[in-house]
């Protein structure tokens, strides 16, 4: 008998982990750290469930950190099988797991230095030395080519448009009565009509669909992004400020530097200074730029031309203390900073400078979770607490739902109806309790297939 295990993502958007066992074999898609509230975040210490040597090997959908970053800590705890990517997704972990054990180090080192611990000391939930062996298991497997796990079980990755080298994974195998059975992950389904990478295949149809729900319960706004942007800066820069603007380095921090020079080339607005003040963020654009081969008919395109990335204003910020000289910088200009949800990062420093000034606006361009400082700021809480101190929330609040990497309620429907068959059970994840909940309800009321939302831990036969 095969079975499930919902490791994670489970009413949250983060730690999306799920543990398929097949013909006496282990498998785990996905490795992702919990993230936002702290009860969450403590579920990344704890013991993995099952022994991690017992793994027969991961399969990642994408690179981002909710996804893949609990890898270095399941390498810690023993696991040393193969790690299988596409090859955009190998690329990029090359610069993100090394920046996320970097934090972790950085985060022991100022909680033992001001002895903000209950541990002494306290340990990164992972090094530098984890990331590097971690990335030594990984092996790039291109798209549609079915990979053999065990005689009798294959996988293959299908393009998800999420970010660059994002992937949704169709497991196969021979059920218990001989029949072939396909159980599909979507990882995180990609949008439609949005610049850049090619949007996702459609879900083909299989046994059982496990379907993210991030915005399950919501529409994207309908407007035009580049107007929004457009406007946001024009009123910023008439009072002299800065727009700081929290994105995801990977995919978000590009969309909206593809934005502001398509706004520039068409002479939507006079762009202030532009500045690019993240390491990740600079990397995975080096890597955007080369992956032509994802990238939709427009981009191509533009790419022939001119790089589409790369406004004319735009500085690219390579040290520290280029970053902490930014810090004085009078406006206008904006700044794109990682982390997107104000977690960690650069992002926290110019935070700490620019929210008290109303002059300034603080653009999010992403989904911010429950429990994240992004969320807390969004959520209209007057101070916020940086580096110890609690910082007065004074700047203009702004955010663009319109600029999500994520399907909305209705793209997530128009991905899934145009399978041929319906799946037998659909378990929808990936989604705050209120978002799974109506994504399920709208699943079974508009195309009739029977769905569950599962619970930390819970297994279910296949």
């Amino acid at each position: 008998m095969a079975t499930l295990t919902f490791l994670g993502a489970t009413g949250t958007v983060t730690g999306s982990r799920y543990l398929l066992q097949v013909h006496g074999h282990r498998y785990l898609i996905d490795a992702g750290l919990f993230q936002g509230e702290k009860e969450l975040r403590q579920r990344n210490w704890e013991p993995f469930p099952v022994e991690p040597k017992s793994l027969s090997a991961v399969i990642l959908t994408h690179a981002h950190i909710d996804h893949s970053g609990y890898l270095p800590r399941l390498v810690r705890q023993g696991f040393s099988g193969p790690v299988y990517t596409t090859p955009s997704t190998r690329r990029l972990l090359s610069v993100l797991l090394p920046d996320a054990a970097h934090l972790q180090e950085e985060e022991a080192h100022y909680a033992n230095k001001v002895g903000s611990t209950k541990h002494t000391p306290a340990l990164p939930l992972f090094d530098t030395h984890d990331a590097s062996r971690a990335l030594g298991l990984l092996q790039a497997l291109p798209f549609a080519q079915p990979h053999q796990l065990h005689p009798g079980c294959t996988f293959t990755f299908y393009p998800q448009g999420h970010i660059l080298g994002a992937a949704a994974v169709e497991v196969r195998f021979k059920g218990a009565n001989g029949q072939p059975v396909t159980v599909y992950f979507s990882g995180d389904v990609g949008r439609y009509e949005v610049p850049i990478l090619q949007p996702p295949e459609p879900f083909p149809g299989s046994t059982y669909l496990v379907v993210e729900s991030t915005y399950g319960d919501r529409l994207h706004d309908g407007g035009d992004p580049r107007e929004a942007l457009a406007e946001i800066i024009s009123k910023t820069t008439q009072r002299g400020g800065v727009v700081l603007i929290p994105a995801f380095a990977v995919g978000r921090a590009q969309e909206v530097l593809y934005y502001l020079r398509e706004l520039e080339d068409e002479g939507e607005i006079t762009l202030p200074p532009v500045f690019l003040d993240s390491p990740m963020a600079r990397e995975a654009m080096t890597l955007y730029r080369q992956a032509t081969s994802e990238h939709d008919a427009e981009t191509q395109q533009r790419g022939a031309e001119e790089d589409p990335f790369a406004p004319t204003t735009l500085s690219v910020v390579t040290t520290v203390a280029q970053s902490k000289s930014l810090n004085a910088l009078p406006g206008p200009a904006v700044i794109i900073s990682a982390s997107g949800m104000a977690t960690g990062g650069r992002i926290l420093h110019h935070l700490r400078h620019r929210l008290p000034h109303p002059h300034n606006t603080v653009l999010f361009v992403g989904f911010q979770a429950k429990g994240t400082r992004g969320r807390r700021i969004l959520d209209g809480e007057p101070t916020v607490k940086i580096f110890g101190e609690h910082v007065p929330v004074r700047a203009e609040i702004a955010q663009l739902s319109c600029l999500s990497a994520h399907a909305d309620r209705d793209e997530l429907l128009i991905w899934m109806r145009q399978a041929p068959q319906a799946p037998q059970r659909v378990f929808v994840t990936h989604g705050e309790p209120s978002a799974s909940l109506a994504l399920k309800e709208l699943i079974q009321q508009q195309l009739g297939w029977p769905c569950h939302i599962p619970q930390w831990h819970e297994s279910v036969a296949l």
